[in-house]
């Protein structure tokens, strides 16, 4: 699950984002503690020195300067000992082990569809009983009764105790290529992280467009969209390159988290962020992990697309660049900051960038190591050279040369469970399509839908609707592809809907829906744990952006992928 990759990023150095307030109390040797989530960034990141607006005043914060308590003596004769200080009782250690209500519900589940669902007539008893264990290994995903990875690991051997699945056939998934490339991709955004390479291309965009809050915006929203094709995970981009650059603006802005001030400038910002990542990630193929499970899936069932990292873009180009452009936009009317003058930030960015010095040699490998991976996944069909084998050549250049070291790859903690639990879900899914469990359940549907009357355009939305709402259920986005692509995907066929339309048009919502919660996505977790926006505000503003972003891609979409001979 991607927002496991804030967990790992978060083992690399940290700082403090200093504002007026905080560089005046380096002056005492007491700091205070700070409340809000650390950032996460590397530790030779300068933030931004402090930000004046035409619309903001700032006033001089209160200096708390330590106090010496001295002990309390008490006159009465009989005192002869000193007072005995209260003990502290030790806490009570943490639970360990399955939680017990999400435990019996996921394990009910399956029990309930295994032994009291009649069994229908065209399916096999092995199928209906690996359909069993997988339903209860995906209400675990959701429940959470252990960790993704140990809750996967437990539907594995269940399916091997059970002798539903041999062992070999169990663990194929474990050498699939698109896993892999996934693996690999969390150790790209690592390097991004580490050399400072993206914190460098964002704050080059704050100096270009950063003169007002609606450009700074902009400026945050470009930046993102253009290194998003080579650090393919949005919840390392969200934690290690622009919350940071955000909180760094909106902590010198006088915008804090946690209180009235938040809404000066902070909460847009981030608001703004969060709400156009899913369109960065929808654009490119390799700008999101789940994005290259969805076309593996897809070709599973028979779904070929060819060049696929070209035709993935040509597809969602003008859909997702249309909504890039009016997401900043919307928001500024809709969830309007306080301060709508930054004049300073474009100074404060050159400051910063005169800090960070010239670009270091590392950040010169970066950049060339992923021009050369874009390239190779762009034209590797041509040269014979798999999207993996591109990646893994990206890959051992960066530990060549000690822009990575092996320590770096082993603490990609996110990207390991990634591939377990990963490869778990992708390899039951295979095995029950292989078993003809996904046809007879798009079957089912599809005489469903014919008893509508539907046609196939509207069948597609909605298909693809029901699609998108179920994923308030989900707090992964990888997690929701694993249980639900595949059996859409052959709803959509079975209901008449071009293949690839249906294919491309399912991954493209995965990223959409990732903005809907503050549990819908790794990014979200990442956003919403700073502290500038309100539980109810995530939710209102990511069913808003939902319907805009699907009357713009359902418009733009229609006549754009008519012209491409989609359908």
């Amino acid at each position: 699950m991607e927002s496991l990759a804030l967990r790992s990023l978060s083992t690399t150095p940290t700082f403090s984002l200093p504002t007026t307030r905080s560089a005046l109390f380096h002056r005492f040797p007491y700091k205070p503690i700070s409340k809000s989530p650390p950032s996460i960034c590397p530790s030779h990141s300068r933030s931004f020195p402090t930000l004046r607006s035409r619309s903001l005043s700032l006033s001089r914060p209160h200096i708390i300067r330590p106090h010496i308590i001295r002990p309390i003596h008490s006159s009465s004769q009989n005192d002869t000992a000193s007072t005995v200080p209260p003990t502290n009782l030790p806490s009570p250690p943490p639970p360990r082990g399955a939680k017990l209500l999400p435990f019996v519900i996921s394990i009910s589940i399956g029990l309930i569809l295994r032994f009291l669902v009649p069994k229908p007539v065209e399916v096999s008893p092995q199928a209906w009983q690996l359909l069993s264990i997988f339903l209860s290994t995906i209400a675990g995903l959701v429940l959470s009764p252990l960790p993704v990875g140990a809750w996967a690991f437990l539907g594995l051997t269940t399916s091997i105790v059970t002798r539903t699945l041999a062992f070999p056939t169990a663990f194929a998934a474990f050498t699939n290529e698109v896993i892999w490339l996934i693996v690999i991709s969390f150790f790209f955004a690592r390097g991004f992280v580490k050399t400072g390479l993206g914190d460098r291309i964002a704050t080059y965009f704050v100096k270009w467009l950063g003169k007002s809050t609606l450009g700074l915006s902009y400026g945050l929203t470009f930046s993102e969209a253009l290194i998003a094709p080579a650090m393919p995970s949005t919840t390392a981009r969200a934690g290690g390159v622009f919350l940071p650059i955000i909180k760094s603006l909106s902590l010198s802005a006088g915008s804090k988290p946690g209180d009235s001030s938040s809404k000066k400038l902070g909460s847009y910002l981030i608001q703004s962020q969060f709400q156009s990542a899913g369109n960065s990630s929808a654009l490119f193929l390799t700008a999101a992990a789940q994005n290259l499970l969805c076309l593996k899936l897809a070709e599973e069932l028979g779904v070929i697309i060819s060049s696929p990292w070209v035709s993935w873009f040509k597809a969602a180009c003008v859909p997702a660049l249309v909504a890039l452009l009016a997401t900043p936009l919307i928001l500024y009317k809709l969830y309007p900051p306080e301060v709508k003058d930054t004049p300073d930030a474009p100074a404060m960015a050159a400051k910063k960038l005169k800090q960070l010095g010239p670009v270091t040699r590392n950040e010169w490998i970066m950049v060339g190591t992923m021009l050369l991976a874009v390239s190779l996944w762009i034209f590797g069909d041509a040269l014979g050279i798999p999207s993996v084998v591109a990646a893994m050549i990206g890959l051992s250049i960066l530990l060549l040369l000690g822009v990575l070291d092996w320590d770096d790859c082993l603490s990609e903690k996110s990207a390991w469970d990634t591939l377990s639990w990963f490869a778990v879900l992708v390899g039951m899914a295979g095995q029950l399509t292989n078993l003809g469990i996904v046809m007879w359940m798009s079957d089912s549907v599809a005489k469903c839908l014919q008893s509508f009357s539907l046609s196939w355009p509207a069948a597609f939305g909605v298909l693809q609707a029901s699609y998108f709402l179920i994923h308030y259920l989900f707090a992964s986005q990888t997690g929701h592809v694993g249980a639900l692509y595949s059996a859409f995907l052959a709803m959509h066929l079975a209901a008449g809907v071009p293949g690839v339309l249906a294919a491309l048009a399912l991954a493209y919502n995965t990223n959409l829906f990732g903005a809907i919660t503050h549990y819908s996505s790794g990014q979200a977790a990442v956003y919403y744990g700073a502290g500038y926006i309100d539980l109810p505000d995530i939710f209102k503003m990511g069913f808003t952006m939902a319907l805009v972003n699907a009357i713009i891609w359902g418009v733009t979409g229609t006549f754009w992928w008519k012209f491409l001979g989609l359908y």
